[in-house]
């Protein structure tokens, strides 16, 4: 199986993770969606150093794994590592295993409370999840609530991106994910966070992409681009005035913010460059500091 680990780290820790303006959910968090008090930071990082025997068995598991180590995060916002913590809806153990979640991964009752054999179920069952769902947010997001609410959220919103579809998830859930992006920025490791979100969050749609309609000029080829290139850097790339490539694409800022995939038009005698630039053009989108 690919190394989900590698595919988030590599080359891409610096990007800057998308979140919309106008998403219901981080709209009137934006300003502190992403900052941790320095007593939360103190919070987490203690709990690290106060376990690190746990801590480094866990990243252990999980790099064997083919996972990020940042998902350590995860058993620390669940149950502080405490291994015989047991919530109000009788989920148990450092990874609050349910007794029905441990049993599809065929771990018993009293095994949740098994430090060894609930972090290697917690593995697999961290492992499917994103397979299903491609990136960690929606992993953190299903791993708190179940697959069949994020499910019927993403159904409700027509959307797989989790800014769009947060406000149809329970409040705990929604605060669940929060805490693990400020345990994540407490660690550092708020960065892969955002460059896997934005890497996974605008490849798919849940309906085709809705293009606006518009006349056909022959002049002009076309290309599906997602929500990861910057019209910006497509335009400076390929040495294009920015006046006429948006006379060209009067709509493509505004259907990449909405959608996340837009069909973008240039001359027939331009796009063979995009097609010849198209990594370096998305290399420099990925980088350039989100305003």
């Amino acid at each position: 199986m690919k190394n989900i680990s590698a595919h988030i780290s590599s080359g891409i820790a610096g990007i800057a993770f998308i979140m919309l303006a106008g998403s219901p959910l981080f709209a009137q968090q934006q300003s502190n969606m992403f900052q941790v008090s320095t007593e939360r930071k103190h919070y987490y990082r203690g709990l690290l150093d106060k376990n690190k025997e746990v801590v480094k068995f866990i990243e252990h598991t999980l790099l064997t794994n083919g996972l990020p180590k940042m998902l350590r995060n995860l058993a620390m916002i669940e149950s502080g590592f405490v291994r015989q913590s047991v919530s109000h809806a009788n989920a148990g153990g450092i990874w609050q295993f349910t007794v029905g979640h441990g049993n599809q991964f065929g771990l018993s009752d009293q095994e949740r409370f098994d430090v060894y054999k609930s972090t290697q179920v917690a593995a697999s069952s961290l492992k499917k999840l994103y397979t299903k769902y491609n990136n960690w947010i929606a992993v953190v997001a299903a791993y708190n609530c179940g697959e069949g609410n994020v499910d019927k959220a993403m159904s409700i919103a027509n959307s797989n991106q989790y800014h769009i579809y947060a406000m149809y998830l329970p409040a705990e859930t929604k605060g669940h994910v929060r805490k693990f992006i400020e345990a994540c920025q407490a660690t550092g490791e708020l960065d892969l966070l955002k460059a896997d979100y934005r890497m996974a969050g605008f490849n798919t749609k849940m309906n085709p992409v809705k293009t606006t309609k518009r006349k056909v000029d022959l002049s002009l080829a076309s290309e599906s681009i997602n929500g990861a290139f910057d019209p910006d850097v497509i335009a400076e790339v390929l040495a294009i005035n920015r006046a006429d490539f948006d006379k060209w694409n009067p709509y493509l800022r505004t259907e990449l913010l909405e959608q996340g995939t837009a069909v973008m038009y240039l001359p027939v005698d331009l796009m063979p460059d995009f097609q010849l630039q198209k990594n370096l053009i998305l290399s420099r989108s990925l980088q350039k500091p989100m305003n």
